[in-house]
């Protein structure tokens, strides 16, 4: 492993003393990898495809990556602590927990820390680094992995420029809300600072985030060109873990939060390199290389809303004193409790370091368009967990030391044929993935690897310029986890890959000036889906079962003649069905639920509609969200016993609507804009997420800023 680590560090080493020492000259097209791309080949994309473009991220001053995201269609984020650090994204019913049925990158990068062995959300970007951000779904995703049942979400960082240019902004609020950011560049190189603070939708919850990235992109020749990116991203923040019980919400509200010694760090930073080579007029070979680090440290006094940290000993985790179930018990009461006089927390300590290479190759030819690939990536997860002996403790009882590694290689070929207006793609894509788990408290030690086979083909007719018709069918794969895979003990544990025949056909059009219209219909039907139904709780198994997913998304956006200009993004979820009744991989009795019963967390309706209006200096617009009613369980309704019902985590969610509104005046002369916005204006209290107890959204925000252009 250190051996391949020392050769990523020599290969980006190389590419950055080439690029500093190159001969300035124009820069180039920025080398970069798109999942969806320009117009132009938006029009050859034989699947659904979203691009929210920059200007519709700023006029709207998205205060989330939530927030932006239910702009698309198909899409559903659910809030975890009001401040869109940890968005929970699902795709098409999929279970959104900690996004990990969905594929995140940065200019065609992985985002998340460990997309093979561990492709959980727990570090994401603030939605202020990016320019746009690309969402593609169906065949065209198998191009990129591992995750290829869901969809594929690309954000987009700006360009650099040859001249100099930027802006600043800055941005305050009620709730503690403040934003600061600078963006500046020329020359071929990008500077861009965010500091991000605030309040977030409970009581003791605190944000505070810093995000610098630098960008530097140059000509290396006539037929080279390379960007070079680094950032560095640090959170310091109060946040808990635990949600509120049944009657903590109905006593309190859902800004309580008993807690107030909770903590969450991290640091991460990468590197990055992207190197074009246009080996001819009809050849283009792009490389990836990346790697990041990335360190966690949650320490809190409770994981879930049923029990509380001891701190007693190397087992600690259960309300086992007497102190300790006093405070379970007030809280599954609806009692106002002091959680302090139960002596103990819970350190959740990670660190992640990956790395890897990817070099694709586009060649265009007679009949369309030849795209291949390959990939080498590693992962190595150091994951502890350490029982202090006091609600503030920051050391303690080393309970957990494992170390997690996975090794990865893929490669994809697929050719586009172009025949007359018809286009046909056929691709496939190849996973092997090796695992091993070492338990450095005992010893122990297991290995596993898989591989898997991952086809797809996919159909376009263009007519025109203005009408795309689409259709397409692949193999869906998502692998375990790492430590799903192996057991503490190091022996295998019988469960599956994530396997999914998926189909979609679809259209995007044009039909009349200033209208944009896609529609597609969807079929997903799993083999085998892999559901792990409370993150820390344990009240429901890793499960595994057959299930379908279908339904219809509608997108538009209509500008009138007049400054008026609408939008809306539509999802109409009528099936997430379990085939089976889902079973826990460790024994084999079926978790509750019943055949037939409804996927949790998948709401059957969301919609996103904006009304906004722009003349000369003004734009000004109003958006609704939408959320239908969903389950957080696979009961489909009330809990199995009264006692699990108490814990909030179980039952309904009610449906919610919230409205959002922005106001934008340009003043050219000084190129200033100032912007006041609300968020959740009418102050609506509701229920996004039940996984750990219950969690609302964010109140109400109201902001004000300014943003100078230079």
């Amino acid at each position: 492993m250190q051996f391949k680590l020392k050769s990523i560090y020599a290969a980006l080493m190389l590419v950055a003393s080439n690029s500093v020492f190159a001969e300035q000259t124009e820069v180039l097209v920025l080398p970069r990898v798109d999942v969806i791309g320009n117009q132009e080949q938006l029009l050859k994309t034989p699947s659904s495809a979203t691009i929210i473009e920059q200007e519709e991220l700023e006029s709207s001053h998205v205060l989330t990556t939530s927030e932006a995201l239910r702009k698309a269609p198909g899409v559903v984020v659910r809030d975890e602590e009001g401040m869109g650090m940890r968005p929970n994204i699902g795709v098409r019913g999929l279970n959104p927990t900690r996004s990990t049925k969905v594929l995140l990158l940065e200019d065609g990068i992985p985002v998340t820390y460990a997309p093979y062995g561990a492709n959980e959300s727990y570090y994401h970007p603030t939605i202020d680094r990016f320019a746009r951000i690309e969402v593609l779904k169906g065949a065209s995703q198998i191009k990129f992995g591992p995750q290829t049942a869901g969809g594929v979400i690309n954000y987009i960082t700006p360009n650099t420029t040859e001249n100099f240019a930027g802006h600043m902004s800055v941005t305050a609020g009620n709730r503690d809300y403040l934003n600061t950011k600078i963006n500046a560049g020329g020359k071929g190189v990008l500077f861009d600072y965010t500091h991000k603070e605030g309040d977030g939708a409970r009581d003791n919850t605190h944000s505070n985030v810093e995000d610098l990235n630098v960008k530097m992109t140059k000509s290396l020749g006539d037929n080279h060109a390379i960007t070079i990116r680094a950032n560095w991203f640090t959170e310091d923040s109060q946040v808990s873990y635990s949600g509120l019980t049944q009657k903590e919400y109905q006593n309190f509200g859902g800004e309580y939060n008993p807690f107030n010694h909770d903590k969450f760090a991290t640091t991460r930073y990468g590197v990055s390199a992207t190197h074009d080579w246009q080996m001819n007029t009809n050849a283009l070979l792009t490389t990836n290389f990346y790697y990041s680090y990335f360190d966690r440290d949650w320490w809190r006094q409770s994981s879930i809303s049923s029990t509380i940290a001891t701190g007693t000993g190397a087992n600690a985790g259960g309300a086992t004193t007497p102190a300790c179930i006093a405070v379970s018990d007030g809280r599954t009461n609806g009692l106002a409790v002091n959680p302090d006089t139960c002596l103990g927390n819970e350190g959740r300590l990670r660190t992640y370091n990956t790395y890897g290479v990817e070099p694709r190759l586009a060649v265009t030819h007679a009949w369309g368009e030849l795209e291949l690939g390959a990939k080498a990536h590693f992962e190595d997860q150091e994951r502890r967990q350490i029982n202090g002996m006091a609600p503030a403790a920051r050391t303690g009882v080393l309970s957990e030391n494992n170390e997690r590694k996975t090794d990865a290689y893929s490669g994809f070929i697929s050719n586009r044929f172009d025949i007359g207006q018809f286009s046909i793609t056929p691709a496939v894509r190849y996973e092997h993935i090796e695992n091993e788990r070492t338990n450095r408290l005992t010893g122990a030690k297991g290995e596993a690897s898989l591989h898997e086979w991952i086809p797809g083909i996919g159909f376009a007719y263009n007519p025109n310029d203005n009408l795309t018709v689409f259709a397409g069918v692949h193999r869906g794969f998502a692998p375990p986890r790492t430590e799903d895979l192996i057991s503490g003990t190091g022996g295998a544990v019988d469960v599956d890959s994530e396997k999914s025949t998926n189909y979609e056909l679809g259209f995007r059009a044009k039909p009349v000036k200033g209208l944009n219209v896609e529609s597609t219909v969807f079929y997903n039907d799993f083999s085998n889906l892999i559901a792990v139904g409370s993150v820390a709780s344990g009240n429901t198994s890793l499960s595994q079962g057959k299930a379908t997913f279908a339904g219809l998304e509608f997108s538009g956006q209509y500008d009138f003649d007049n400054g008026l200009y609408s939008r809306v993004a539509y999802t109409w979820l009528p099936i997430a069905e379990q085939d089976t009744p889902f079973r826990p991989v460790d024994i084999t009795k079926p978790i509750s639920g019943a055949k037939g019963n409804r996927q949790p967390y998948a709401p059957k309706n969301t919609m996103t509609v904006a009304l906004g209006y722009k003349m000369n200096s003004w734009n000004a617009q109003l958006e609704a969200v939408h959320v239908g009613s969903q389950f957080a369980d696979f009961v489909e309704g009330d809990a199995p016993t009264p006692a699990l019902g108490l814990t909030g985590q179980f039952g309904e969610i009610a449906s919610y609507t919230i409205y959002n509104a922005a106001l934008n005046y340009k003043y050219a002369p000084y190129k200033t804009t100032i912007f006041v916005t609300g968020k959740n204006l009418f102050d609506k209290e509701y229920i996004t997420d039940r996984t750990r107890g219950i969690l609302t959204g964010m109140p109400r925000l109201v902001q004000v800023g300014a943003r100078y252009d230079f």
